[in-house]
């Protein structure tokens, strides 16, 4: 069973932390959901990694703030600055020592460039690899939800203009039958060719526990961020970017450049496959971690070997 923590940041929101695996493992390994997710959305990945590596590796899965079952924040936090600030605390709470693997979905790859770009120091001394999943270092600059330019630039504005309004509700969550309402939309957009009931139902349970103060903040700031220069100082990592040719938010160019800026990156393209790659393919997601955290392992026993 997993350990629970709770992790009180220093603006006093309180994050929700699940632990498995010894404290000293030789490699921790921390996931990071994506936009209005939860921790949950990588269940898939948890159970494959303790089937493959067992008490070797530590795993780490974290809501951030104004998801799952971690606090509200203030408005003015609701930023991927913040976000990678809150790494930084979590791994100094949680995993203070050893190499770590950091794995992101979508707002969590975009959260991990943050923690490198802001901590540099920090991030030197602590990774060990890096996974990409259906994320990007452009912003919005790729997203057109799969229709013409046009179109996509009015739903933009819509989007937009929506999301300032839901950032001033605070810590009220979703209402659940808005949400059962919507689930064809939340399909459409998040999924590809195929789609298990059981996957739109988490993702919908884990949009009901998401703040709409979260779902509306985040937006701007998810928009705006650029951090390929930001990546490509991180080439001498094992690294591996995966995304869907059908995925509307994040379409194959996103993952491009992201292996443009890291060379060495292993790019995994899934046909058919849309935003949810750790649920619709969970066998490659877990082939490129566990590929990644083989070579962090390695390097871990070589750096034992010489001490």
């Amino acid at each position: 069973m997993p350990e629970h923590v709770e992790v009180r940041l220093a603006d006093d929101v309180r994050l929700h932390v699940e632990a498995s695996g010894p404290a000293d493992a030789e490699v921790t390994v921390v996931l990071l959901h994506g936009w209005t997710l939860d921790g949950r959305s990588w269940h898939r990945q948890l159970a494959a990694l303790r089937e493959r590596f067992g008490d070797r590796v530590r795993v780490v899965t974290y809501d951030a703030r104004g998801h799952g079952r971690s606090g509200c924040m203030a408005l003015r936090t609701a930023t991927l600055a913040q976000l990678g600030d809150d790494l930084a605390a979590v791994l100094d709470a949680v995993a203070p020592a050893g190499p770590v693997v950091l794995a992101g979905h979508s707002m969590g790859g975009m959260t991990i460039m943050e923690y490198a770009h802001r901590h540099p120091g920090h991030f030197a001394a602590r990774a060990a690899g890096l996974v990409f999943v259906s994320t990007t270092a452009e912003g919005h600059t790729h997203t057109v939800y799969g229709l013409s330019p046009r179109i996509a630039r009015l739903i933009r504005l819509a989007e937009t203009t929506g999301a300032g309004v839901l950032a001033r509700c605070g810590a009220w969550r979703p209402p659940r039958a808005l949400l059962r309402a919507l689930r064809p939309s939340i399909r459409w957009m998040l999924f590809g060719d195929r789609c298990d009931p059981t996957d739109i139902r988490l993702v919908t349970s884990a949009v009901a526990r998401a703040t709409l103060r979260s779902i509306g903040g985040f937006r701007a700031s998810i928009g705006a961020q650029h951090r390929l220069d930001t990546l490509a100082a991180l080439a001498h990592l094992p690294a591996a970017a995966l995304v869907g040719d059908r995925d509307r938010l994040t379409p194959p160019p996103c993952a491009e450049s992201i292996a443009a800026a890291l060379p060495a990156t292993a790019l995994t393209v899934c046909p058919g496959a849309g935003h949810m790659l750790m649920m619709e393919r969970p066998e490659q997601v877990n082939a490129a971690l566990a590929e990644v955290l083989g070579r962090a392992l390695a390097g871990a026993r070589e750096a034992s070997a010489r001490r």
